[in-house]
């Protein structure tokens, strides 16, 4: 298996999985014209994607949407998130239902439960020969998506803000108080404190995505995390290997 990220932000989402068969996408969150030069770029054809993901209908995740209907590839999503969504030919509509597997070709896709301000969003594992758990936005990992994402060799994972910049931030109160809600965004200590928890030591990959332009720093996302890993006694490039989105 072989993650690219092709776009992570607010300005958009979009994470291709390949093995040597096909390739799938989670979130499609730039414009269709954009993801299909991306693809290119990594050397993926968009008529080789067996399916697109979606982990919850907000416009950073689901703008390139009409990639699905040019190459007629299903989309998966929660059923509360198909009552936002509608870029999508009724024919291509899949629903993804927390803790039941998905078989495609070589790939088991099992969707989890998150926390943000949607109507059903959604994390998934995906596992082909290697396990990939992607979790993005929620304001909160609790202990059902840590048993879920358990055992991964890949984690992509946001690391949204830090805090204190938040609060000094020139954003009103109202959306300050929403990224740090419990359905917002990980700080970059949650993150941490997910990771320490799920990272063995055994070479795992991880990829923090989803950072802030104004409320973070990517330095500040991968200190934060190595610190907390390696109060585990791991250490990077030797345990496992990080790098920032």
């Amino acid at each position: 298996m072989k993650v690219d990220i092709l776009a992570s932000g607010s300005g958009g989402n979009c994470i291709a999985l390949r093995s040597s068969e096909s390739t799938i996408l989670v979130d499609v969150g730039i414009a269709k014209s954009k993801i299909e030069k991306r693809l290119l770029e990594v050397g993926i054809t968009p008529d080789s994607i067996t399916a697109i993901f979606i982990t919850h209908a907000h416009s950073d995740h689901v703008k390139g949407l009409p990639i699905a209907n040019k190459y007629k590839i299903p989309v998966y999503a929660g059923e509360g998130e198909w009552k936002t969504i509608k870029s999508v030919e009724e024919g291509l509509q899949r629903i993804a239902k927390a803790t039941y597997g998905i078989y495609l070709d070589t790939w088991q896709v099992r969707p989890f439960k998150t926390h943000h301000d949607a109507r059903e969003p959604l994390g998934y594992t995906i596992t082909n020969g290697l396990k990939c758990s992607i979790c993005l936005d929620t304001g909160k990992v609790d202990s059902d998506m840590l048993a879920a994402m358990s055992h991964s060799n890949i984690y992509v994972i946001e690391s949204n803000h830090e805090p204190n910049m938040v609060e000094v931030s020139d954003y009103p109160n109202s959306v300050k108080a929403r990224i740090l809600s419990h359905i917002g965004h990980l700080s970059n200590v949650q993150t941490s404190e997910a990771l320490s928890q799920l990272v063995k030591g055994e070479g795992e990959q991880i990829y923090l995505t989803h950072l802030s332009n104004k409320n973070n720093m990517p330095i500040l996302a991968e200190i934060t995390a190595k610190r907390a890993l390696t109060k585990k006694g791991l250490r990077a490039g030797t345990h496992y290997q990080i790098e920032v989105v």
